[in-house]
């Protein structure tokens, strides 16, 4: 036969309803059990799901062996390509692989795992802080130069070498194997805590179906002759914070005492894990139906908001303040060392769950477009999410502002014994005051920018300050649910992906090959529900704090250097250029392949150095609740935490080097497995790719070499060359 479609169509063609629209991509999509060597070596490849029928699948006859052995020819690129179908290594077929119903179902789970609650209430703080709209200006770069080239090469590995992360760091070099086990092991650890956002979001719920709401006011202390007093802590405070840290988090006076069980909280987050369950269970074929509702909601019920906020008198106070640009912060290293780690975490990088989801597409799929549209939305989603949050915190600043007015009104009028504030001159007031020996400073002081300087970020922004600014809607209990309902299902969608990181390195290690996804799928949540009650006592909100400022910021950004390393310095960046214009039809720029050499490594070094230095001087400390004042106050983390630390950072941080020690030793932690299928020359023919010619930038910046070997751009000699 002329080519190997041929040979399985003649088994496939009457399972085929609607009709390809060319020769050459019904040949694409007729492929089955179809196994590529290069170069004498077993290349990446066995069956891709996104193009197989697993009913369809049947074992050649020895004719059809024959005939396809009689393909094996040079290519035009020069690399002999040999098909084979016997039961060599590497040649096996592999157990059948997930894929995506359809395209958008995968850019809904993708864009519904980067944007994350860190968009919500993450980035409106960090804009506000940094500058107002100057921030705007470092957060674009480096969402350019490190957030898209980064998530296009977690995409494009993931895609061609069809395997969780794992599994493909371990294909580009059996010594980059523990890039993926330590992405696993932070993956792990950052879905233990994130699930407790959900746990939280789901009893605020719950809550949020009773009216007047339970936050809208201070609780009171009943006696028995039907008179009472408001809780004097709650009064110190303020209802929503009362609410959130002793309602809900029933939260001890610091971390070493946790106090009672918090049996709300673990009910919250036995629901919360099963629920995560109940979406994966069948992996992308549940979890994949769950992302067209989970995905498109917050961004209705931002909408929904959006139109409630900009009628919201005071609106333009919070946006004005939020954009107002303060280009004096742009000098400041900090404010660069913020932009560059809101972007490296709001995008998800480093996670795994990428490149997992990335394995279960076509082999002919556009990543590099999924990568840039992606980038995109999660920025927009960012920036509409800040000019939501603020115009509603603009309404809620101008009604603390005219209360705080009205109170020093009144204390006005009581001194100068009158009863119509316009009657007074200010002069008046002044005089009577120090007449009276009342310094200004006994009155409530009264600024609406220094409120709005005030806001929250994280939890404080989502169930204390939010909230307050709810309770002053008509029908709150209304906007309350959609508002929790929106975290919920902003969280759900990253835990997915986020465990999928987890989940797909197991199945890919075969660690218990003998047990079906949906049973490791329980297993690995049962697990980590036991280890998640952690949090449901009294400090575990402190607990939760330990792990969402260590687990995943130090591990990930020494995961997302090695893996750029690793592409562009051991897999080589011709190679993989190569193999994103066979799977895309074009050869990434000159743009991202510095970026993806040079710049993002440079850009995560200097993150990673800046938030150790910055840990080291500045130290590092946790906000604790003092229940007799009824505020926060700032606490030094103990000696033990410290050493909690240092296992979050190390448990996923020494794989790396510790797989590469025991490769070189002789040992292999992690077993080699057969490369998945890829259809080189058949991609080569469809996208009409012609051997790529080294240029002369390449040359000089890259220091691609003619015979297409890398160096490292330092003087190195050209290897000499050999007869062949």
């Amino acid at each position: 036969m002329a080519n190997a479609g041929h040979l399985v169509r003649r088994t496939s063609q009457r399972e085929m309803i609607v009709p390809q629209k060319s020769l050459d991509r019904m040949e694409m999509r007729d492929m089955r059990n179809r196994l590529v060597q290069e170069n004498g070596g077993p290349s990446y490849g066995t069956t891709n799901q996104g193009f197989e029928d697993p009913q369809a699948i049947q074992s050649p006859t020895r004719s059809e062996k024959e005939e396809l052995g009689a393909l094996a020819s040079p290519s035009p690129g020069g690399d002999a390509i040999q098909a084979s179908v016997s039961n060599k290594p590497g040649d096996a077929v592999e157990e059948e692989r997930e894929s995506w119903d359809s395209k958008w179902q995968y850019l809904l789970a993708v864009i519904g795992y980067a944007v994350g609650l860190g968009s919500v209430w993450r980035f409106p703080y960090l804009c506000q802080k940094n500058g107002g709209g100057a921030f705007l200006f470092p957060y674009l770069i480096m969402l350019a130069v490190e957030g898209i080239p980064v998530f296009y090469l977690e995409l494009a590995v993931g895609q061609r070498l069809r395997k969780g992360a794992i599994g493909v760091w371990n294909q580009v070099s059996p010594y980059c194997g523990g890039i993926g086990v330590a992405s696993a092991f932070v993956s792990f650890n950052v879905a233990l805590y994130y699930n407790t956002i959900i746990a939280w979001c789901l009893y605020y719920l719950a809550e949020s179906f009773r009216s007047p709401l339970p936050w809208s006011e201070c609780p009171k202390q009943y006696y028995d002759n039907g008179s009472y007093r408001i809780v004097k802590e709650c009064e110190k405070s303020s209802p929503t914070e009362y609410f959130w840290y002793r309602e809900t988090l029933e939260i001890s006076s610091d971390i070493n005492h946790p106090d009672k069980f918090n049996w709300k909280i673990a009910v919250c987050l036995l629901i919360a894990w099963l629920l995560t369950y109940l979406c994966m269970a069948k992996g992308i074929a549940s979890s994949g139906k769950v992302v067209y509702v989970t995905a498109p909601f917050p961004y209705l019920v931002l909408v929904i908001f959006f139109v409630r906020g900009i009628t919201l008198n005071g609106m333009q106070d919070g946006l004005k303040h939020l954009f107002t640009p303060d280009w004096g912060k742009i000098l400041d290293p900090t404010v660069w060392l913020e932009a560059g780690t809101q972007i490296f975490f709001s995008l998800g990088l480093a996670f795994g769950g990428l490149i997992a989801f990335s394995s279960y597409n076509p082999v002919h799929n556009n990543c590099f477009r999924d990568a840039v549209v992606c980038g995109i939305i999660n920025c927009c989603t960012a920036i509409f999410a800040a000019i939501v949050v603020f115009s509603v915190l603009g309404f809620k600043a101008n009604i603390t502002f005219d209360e705080c007015m009205a109170k020093r009104s009144a204390i006005l009028l009581q001194l100068n014994n009158a009863t119509d504030a316009d009657s007074i001159a200010p002069v008046d007031m002044l005089i009577n005051h120090v007449d009276r020996e009342l310094s200004i400073q006994d009155l409530p002081r009264c600024d609406l920018q220094e409120t709005l300087k005030n806001t929250s970020s994280g939890t404080g922004l989502a169930f204390i300050v939010f909230t307050e600014a709810i309770n002053q809607f008509p029908w709150a209990p209304f906007w309350s649910v959609l508002f929790f309902l929106m975290l919920f299902t902003l969280g759900i969608d990253s835990e997915f992906g986020t465990l999928e990181g987890v989940i797909t390195s197991l199945v890919d290690l075969k660690v218990l090959p003998n047990i079906r996804k949906e049973i490791l799928t329980a297993i690995i949540c049962s697990f980590c529900c036991a280890i998640s009650m952690v949090f449901a006592h009294g400090a575990g909100n402190y607990v939760f704090i330990l792990f969402d400022d260590f687990s995943g910021n130090i591990p990930l950004l020494i995961v997302a250097f090695f893996e750029c390393v690793s592409v562009s310095y051991v897999y080589g960046l011709k190679r993989f250029s190569d193999d994103i214009e066979l799977m895309i039809g074009s050869r990434p720029s000159s743009f991202f392949l510095v970026c993806w050499k040079y710049v993002s490594p440079m850009v995560m070094l200097t993150i990673l150095g800046s938030s150790i230095i910055k840990q080291v001087v500045n130290g590092s400390s946790y906000m604790a609740w003092d229940k007799d004042e009824g505020v926060v106050k700032f606490e030094q983390w103990p000696s033990w935490a410290w050493g909690v630390v240092a296992v979050l950072v190390f448990v996923s941080a020494l794989w790396i080097p510790g797989i590469a020690f025991t490769r070189l030793c002789g040992l292999h932690v992690i077993q080699d497995d057969e490369p998945a299928w890829f259809p080189a020359e058949e991609l080569r023919e469809y996208h009409a790719v012609l051997p790529h010619k080294v240029t002369y930038v390449e040359r000089k910046l890259f220091c691609i070499r003619e015979d297409g070997s890398e160096g490292l751009c330092c003087p190195i000699g050209a290897p000499p060359k050999e007869n062949v």
